[in-house]
């Protein structure tokens, strides 16, 4: 019998999930059969969205602002299966010069979020038979200094740490994984990196010769809250196609 992931019927939530690599993972879990829900602080543009997807305005960073989403979800689908904490990012800064403010936007966007989408969904997920499954994008910026984006970094060190608290406390009902990425090509990709040219370069130096698309994080994504891995909890997934090569080993190799 061969395998697949089948998510149909199930309904997942993705916050970020209408472009980038939110929208990387939306599109797979509605390949894979999955209800699909986004959300986010502004709406689409009509026609922006997957037909049969639904768009829901809030802001993670507000703990009223997410419970009142997560019972829209669960009032229009009758259920929460998945739920996907993607939103987040940052502007790079000198962290010698940041200001309280501007810091503590970086880590409620990108840490403090998850936990009220978490805490929102595992109330219902509870209550479910069949549990749930949430599942935290992370970043390499977690996992190794992050000079630039250093409060960014820490609050994605704290978030895989969250993950892995919450896991354990939260079983055996409701599974939490997350997902560290490294770079993807979102629509910003090329900007960032100064234009083509730069944007080449940096994926050159990947061991698999390019950045991930959205897609990759997607399936990912699709792989952990699917059946397939029902023994998997309290992991941290790394998708960055072998990591960065380090100086070392090019002067080792030449």
């Amino acid at each position: 019998m061969s395998l697949s992931i089948d998510l149909r019927n199930r309904v997942a939530l993705v916050t970020g999930g209408a472009r980038g690599v939110g929208r990387g993972i939306t599109d797979r879990l509605l390949d894979a059969g999955a209800i699909v829900a986004v959300c986010g602080r502004t709406e689409p543009e009509p026609g922006a969205l997957p037909d049969g997807v639904t768009f829901h305005a809030a802001d993670v960073r507000d703990p009223a602002s997410v419970d009142a989403m997560i019972e829209a979800v669960v009032s229009a689908h009758g259920r929460l299966d998945i739920a996907v904490n993607n939103a987040g990012g940052s502007p790079g800064t000198d962290a010698a010069t940041a200001s309280p403010r501007f810091s503590e936007k970086v880590l409620a966007l990108n840490l403090t979020s998850a936990l009220h989408v978490a805490q929102a969904a595992n109330r219902v997920m509870q209550g479910q038979p069949e549990g749930g499954a949430i599942v935290n994008i992370t970043s390499l910026s977690g996992m190794r200094p992050s000079p630039g984006t250093a409060i960014y970094g820490a609050a994605k060190a704290g978030l895989i740490n969250l993950t892995t608290s919450l896991a354990m406390e939260w079983a055996p009902k409701v599974r939490l994984n997350c997902v560290s990425a490294g770079m993807v090509r979102t629509e910003l990709f090329e900007e960032y990196y100064g234009g083509p040219e730069g944007a080449a370069a940096v994926a050159s130096t990947v061991p698999l010769g390019r950045v991930a698309e959205p897609a990759d994080v997607g399936n990912a994504v699709a792989w952990l809250c699917s059946d397939l891995a029902a023994f998997v909890t309290g992991a941290n997934l790394v998708v960055h196609g072998g990591g960065e090569r380090l100086a070392f080993f090019e002067h080792q190799t030449g």
